[in-house]
């Protein structure tokens, strides 16, 4: 929109975001990240773009994953590089089932701010603001603790910006070698419990071993020591999405420099809410989580709110229904997209949808209903002719237990052993693993190959 102007959100009605108690401290954090870089560039955003608009053909493969919310206290070096390490593997085993490049998308380097289902939580018959994410506020349950902070945003970008030069380094200094990622992936493959996956692996050493024997190199094919690695985060906190907000001087058009792609939550996605009309103007990917309760009339609207010119690779449809009712929910949405002739990338997250509370009191994630709707999802476009664009996760590379199930079958006694998310239950290194595997059969069988 030529009128389209970065402050336009603060007229609609807003959800899903702070009270800060003092206006003049926000509005100084907020002027001062105004004057800092943006921490990513309208080329790469532009680039994704392209690359999203073939996971929506089928020339690519959507792989986006990463925290559920990424955590000031838990930032390390090594949790950065584990998380990008599993992502590349599961990348070269979805990339060898698919037969298409593997379009590769952190929830990293912004992934802070998390909606909740309550303003409020009750402890103890004590009353304070639910904790919304280490952007805004703390996990302790004090009322400092629980205040919302404008002075965490300055934290939150310095940290997503260490993050990206991190990603920067590992994806083009060596460390994704293609060689090398699949040697990590062997290592898995050679436990007694992975047997059923060893095939595929042997199949990718044979590919491998022919592109060497045939002169294509690491020396000689730069693509097999560099990958493109790209950031995304839910636009939830839009006083920090629009102070990082930059007018891009090739095009003319906004972008939000906080992140390659962002998405509207399923609880922010109103038409005349604030969080669509920001992202209706920036240049950048737009993800739309869609759940059970959207219809077909709200999503037609939204599509025509967010990609008012029908672009290729701007909008992606983030389908978050729960084992067992894509098959109810799905169809009347992909036919939605059929009626007005949209262009969109459709993906899976299986995550959302499948949170249970075990019988330990833990939130957890059953591996078995996260498989069983991404098998849901690959079905419901199989029947309907239209094409799987990709899966989202919420993973990390560390040995946690968060969800149950998997090849080493963590139960819900497990659970209490290495329960470290801030928010909601993460797939684990192992089980992140072998869900691309499981994700790469259907692949084929989808593709015919």
């Amino acid at each position: 929109m030529s009128d389209w102007q970065k402050t336009n959100w603060r007229s609609k009605p807003r959800i899903q975001m702070p009270d800060y108690t003092d206006s003049v401290a926000l509005e100084a954090i907020e002027a001062k990240l105004s004057q800092f870089p943006p921490l990513v560039f309208a080329g790469e955003a532009r680039r994704l773009k392209a690359h999203l608009a073939a996971a929506g053909r089928g020339e690519a493969f959507l792989l986006q994953g990463g925290d559920c919310a990424e955590s000031f206290d838990q930032f390390s070096a090594d949790a950065i590089r584990d998380t990008f390490k599993v992502m590349l593997q599961m990348a070269m085993v979805l990339t060898y089932g698919a037969k298409v490049p593997v379009v590769k998308v952190g929830r990293m380097a912004g992934q802070f701010a998390k909606p909740r289902s309550a303003p409020t939580e009750v402890i103890n018959g004590v009353e304070l603001p639910s904790y919304r994410g280490d952007i805004i506020n703390e996990l302790a349950f004090t009322p400092e603790a629980r205040s919302p902070n404008p002075s965490k945003m300055l934290q939150a970008y310095t940290q997503a910006a260490a993050t990206l030069n991190l990603l920067r380094a590992f994806s083009t200094g060596g460390y994704a070698d293609v060689n090398q990622v699949h040697a990590w992936t062997l290592g898995f493959t050679e436990s007694e419990k992975a047997e059923a996956y060893r095939e595929m692996a042997n199949r990718i050493t044979d590919t491998l071993d022919f592109m060497n024997a045939a002169g294509v190199t690491k020396e000689t094919a730069h693509t097999l020591q560099s990958v493109d690695f790209y950031t995304s985060h839910e636009g939830l906190l839009l006083e920090y999405e629009e102070a990082l907000t930059r007018l891009d001087s090739t095009s003319g058009k906004w972008l939000a420099g906080s992140g390659h792609m962002i998405w509207i939550g399923d609880r922010t996605r109103q038409p005349d809410g604030a969080h669509v009309e920001f992202c209706s103007g920036v240049l950048n990917p737009i993800g739309l989580k869609c759940g059970p309760t959207t219809t077909a009339d709200d999503l037609k609207v939204l599509m025509e709110k967010l990609n008012p010119e029908n672009e290729e690779g701007k909008l992606t449809l983030i389908a978050r229904f729960g084992a067992g009712k894509a098959a109810e929910h799905l169809p009347r949405l992909v036919q939605a997209v059929k009626e007005v002739g949209a262009h969109v990338t459709w993906v899976c997250d299986p995550m959302h949808g499948n949170t249970i509370k075990s019988a330990t009191g833990y939130k957890t994630r059953p591996f078995e209903r996260v498989l069983g709707e991404v098998r849901d999802f690959f079905a419901v476009h199989k029947a309907e002719g239209t094409i799987p664009g990709g899966v989202h996760f919420e993973m990390t590379g560390q040995d946690v237990t968060e969800c149950t199930g998997g090849l080493y079958d963590v139960t819900e006694e497990n659970l209490s052993d290495r329960y470290h998310t801030a928010c909601d239950p993460r797939l684990n290194a192992s089980q992140s693993l072998e869900l691309a595997f499981l994700v790469s059969e259907e692949l084929s069988q989808q593709r015919g190959k």
